[in-house]
């Protein structure tokens, strides 16, 4: 008997992809891993209870018990989009444990819950989930956006997640992913305050436990590539926002970065 495992992130493409497998292969045979950063929006675990009852599969979670900010001081590392020790340490890590002790490679394949518009990572999940058999049914057709989800997910009384109602892209780690770019995190400056000045708080910490010049960001502005500190960010944010953008841009608000914590293992394995 093949076991079906889905990883479970709390997002919208997760469910979408639990309840494909779901119709297809039935749930006797299936498991919901989650991994819980301790850092998640509220909205998420109700959104996880509801789409797990849907699917009805209740969710096994499992937990490293650290923080992400917690982590990095552990690792002694401020974790960014290129390499984020919070995402190997939180996520990576405890559900590779699990399918390890739970698990044999011979008859379990694991479901990602990226789409078509991501096809470019196939290749690196594969191989860093090796030995165990990894499919992306949102990458195969019938095609579908998120609009398309968000509509069957309300057809099913289920609400969507509130940072995706909010206008962020992913439900993950309460908006402040470190590998979220520009434009999630002004969005998350102008959403949540509070959450941004944590982050903000911790970076100026590691900083200067560290002593060197890191940021969550990247610079890239004129050709060249320099640490962008949340601090001076949120300055140009405040300043763009005063003046209407009558200077031009300050910060790139296309730069919406994108969600990786389950799925890449080159850069934080480096």
């Amino acid at each position: 008997m093949t076991w079906h495992v889905v990883q479970m992130s709390g997002g919208m493409g997760s469910w979408a992809t639990a309840r494909r497998v779901a119709d297809e292969h039935g749930t006797h045979n299936l498991t919901l891993l989650f991994a819980d950063t301790l850092a998640e929006d509220p909205d998420l675990h109700r959104f996880l209870d509801q789409a797990a009852a849907d699917i009805g599969v209740p969710v096994t979670r499992v937990c490293d018990g650290r923080t992400p900010e917690q982590v990095d001081v552990d690792r002694r590392w401020l974790s960014n989009a290129r390499v984020a020790q919070c995402s190997l340490e939180l996520k990576i890590k405890p559900c590779r444990e699990w399918l390890e002790a739970n698990c044999d490679p011979a008859d379990t394949i694991l479901y990602v819950g990226i789409d078509w518009t991501e096809m470019e990572r196939i290749p690196g999940i594969t191989r860093g989930w090796a030995p165990w058999t990894v499919r992306m049914p949102l990458c195969e057709p019938p095609y579908i956006d998120k609009r398309q989800i968000e509509a069957e997910l309300r057809r099913r009384e289920i609400e969507p997640p509130l940072l995706n109602r909010l206008g962020f892209p992913h439900n993950n780690c309460g908006g402040a992913c470190v590998r979220g770019g520009q434009a999630q995190w002004a969005h998350l400056l102008r959403t949540f305050p509070d959450r941004f000045a944590a982050k903000e708080a911790h970076e100026e910490r590691m900083r200067a436990q560290l002593g060197a010049d890191v940021s969550i960001l990247k610079d890239r502005t004129g050709g060249a590539t320099r640490p962008l500190p949340l601090r001076l960010f949120r300055s140009r944010v405040e300043i763009q926002n005063a003046a209407q953008a009558a200077q031009g841009s300050l910060f790139d608000d296309l730069d919406w970065g994108g969600c990786g914590c389950l799925t890449s293992f080159e850069a934080v394995a480096a």
